[in-house]
């Protein structure tokens, strides 16, 4: 994810905003992986990430002509991204989530495992994984999207503030209390995390 000025996106995004649907796929595809991977880890689900991702790309599209190029793209995006994920967290927790989407296999997010472990360390990877992620699934939404934005995509706490729309303060704040309340989660689990 670039955070810098980037000449060939800020042409890319000029042309988004001129009405060019190329450039505006253009945009999609260097962004879609990271997209649904922040979608995932924030709703920690693969079909609502999917859903996320789409919503945030049609967001995107409709308000890209207000985007101000003072600002990092990237910062602009995670606001729309957190935002939508936010919303489908609210709006999943009025209703119940389907076993089905949870139990399908083919609905895993990408398995990025080390391609020459064993199918022993492949097995106890995607449990490690998952077990932290249920976790991280179980916090609260705003203390989920900090822990996501600070300790999984590495954004400074004034980074993460911009994004939320809050002080730096308020940051720091739902980031303890999310990294204590996964730790707590986490602590049945630590053996099978710590022999990795």
């Amino acid at each position: 994810m670039s955070t810098g000025a980037d000449p060939d996106e800020a042409a890319l995004i000029q042309r988004c905003q001129a009405g060019d649907v190329a450039a505006f796929d253009a945009l999609v595809a260097r962004y879609s992986s990271w997209v649904y991977n922040l979608a995932y880890r924030v709703t920690g689900h693969p079909d609502d990430a999917e859903d996320v991702a789409q919503e945030a790309f049609v967001r995107v599209f409709k308000s890209i002509r207000r985007y101000r190029r003072g600002a990092a793209f990237s910062t602009w995006l995670y606001r729309v991204v957190t935002n939508v994920c936010l919303d489908e967290v609210r709006r999943r927790g009025r209703r119940p989530v389907p076993l089905s989407s949870a139990a399908r296999p083919d609905a895993e997010p990408p398995d990025f495992a080390d391609p020459a472990a064993g199918p022993e360390e492949i097995a106890l990877q995607r449990e490690r994984r998952d077990a932290i992620q249920r976790a991280i699934a179980s916090l609260p939404p705003k203390h989920r999207a900090v822990l996501v934005l600070c300790d999984l995509q590495g954004m400074s706490y004034e980074e993460a503030a911009q994004v939320i729309g809050t002080r730096v303060g308020t940051v720091k704040s739902r980031l303890n209390r999310a990294r204590l309340a996964l730790k707590e989660k986490l602590e049945p689990a630590m053996e099978l995390i710590r022999s990795g």
